[in-house]
């Protein structure tokens, strides 16, 4: 589930490394809270999730549309490029964030949780796709 939150006093590491200077980031609270999850990427707002799932699922789909904006979203609903990228792309976003679960998402297509689970699984198929690539190519 996805908040933009400063993180306070806290232990950091470093979960997985991807080609861009994209990663997530292990962070424990001094507080005794659960772990969370910050994704980086340059020129990106800070964000964090709960769960590393949903925090490898979002860095799936800032792969998958080349980078986008997720800044003032809040105000301006879900980035153009998701929603330009297609339903998979979209659904795999959604999935993401805090009120939404894999019921409500399939819903939201009309489809079932096996529909969505293919969908999820189409954008990290090309997201790793294109992180070969760009690793292939030397571009990292």
């Amino acid at each position: 589930m996805s908040q933009t939150t400063a993180i306070p006093d806290t232990e950091e590491s470093v979960v997985d490394a991807y080609v861009l200077d994209v990663r997530i980031v292990e962070t424990d609270a001094a507080d005794d809270e659960d772990p969370r999850y910050r994704f980086e990427a340059p020129e990106h707002t800070a964000i964090a999730f709960d769960s590393l799932e949903d925090a490898r699922l979002y860095a799936d789909v800032y792969f998958d549309v080349n980078g986008f904006v997720e800044e003032g979203t809040g105000e301006r609903g879900v980035p153009p490029e998701v929603v330009q990228a297609g339903k998979d792309t979209l659904a795999a976003y959604l999935m993401t964030m805090p009120w939404a679960d894999r019921d409500w998402v399939a819903s939201f297509y009309g489809s079932t949780p096996t529909e969505l689970d293919r969908y999820l699984t189409w954008v990290r198929d090309r997201a790793e796709t294109i992180r070969t690539d760009v690793r292939e190519q030397g571009l990292d």
